[in-house]
């Protein structure tokens, strides 16, 4: 978190972005900062026993059952760290999108911001052009899509079909201030993100 807020005091920033629960399966956490935030109060929950799935998926159960507030229905999930990294781990951070569809999740990057788009409803996604655009995409990860429908777009999807293999929509560009899609199949949206 110091990173992200380079003129403030790096103590006073962690002290204010205190985790209330550190869980995974601990084998990338310095035993420094595992004891520094022990030391603050945050509950160091070690998973290291289940070994089938990622540290994400562990800590977007945990929230699913303990949400921040009164109302799971209004629970949006942003996620800080979970692109930039391996491969594997970026497909396994993306494969928790496909695990947790009912609930809004945002994977966040240094250049963009990923999530998924489930096939059970259209979309309307409002761009706020300071900070996002104009390059997006649309991935048709989980399965093929015979027909998608887009607006907003540079070069809009008149039920187009798409599949690995064949037509995936990558640097396209947003042209409206709200872009809508619909799919027969979940797809991931990801848009960049200006500095």
């Amino acid at each position: 978190m110091p990173e992200l807020l380079p003129g403030e005091d790096p103590d006073q920033v962690r002290m204010r972005y205190k985790p209330d629960v550190i869980k995974g399966d601990m084998d990338s956490i310095r035993p420094e900062v595992k004891e520094y935030y022990s030391n603050l109060g945050a509950e160091i929950v070690d998973e290291s026993h289940d070994q089938d799935t990622t540290d994400l998926h562990k800590c977007v159960s945990f929230i699913t059952r303990n949400p921040p507030g009164s109302e799971k229905s209004n629970l949006y999930i942003l996620v800080l760290g979970a692109l930039g990294g391996r491969f594997d781990h970026e497909m396994g951070n993306i494969n928790v999108l496909y695990r947790f569809s009912n609930i809004r999740i945002v994977l966040l990057s240094d250049d963009c911001s990923i999530f998924l788009l489930p096939k059970t409803h259209s979309h309307e996604i409002h761009i706020e052009r300071s900070i996002e655009g104009p390059h997006c995409g649309l991935i048709p990860m989980g399965s093929p899509s015979a027909s998608t429908t887009t607006t907003g777009l540079r070069w809009n999807l008149d039920n187009t079909s798409m599949s690995y293999g064949g037509l995936i929509s990558t640097s396209n560009i947003v042209e409206e201030e709200t872009v809508r899609i619909t799919s027969d199949s979940d797809l991931i949206w990801t848009i960049s993100l200006r500095n």
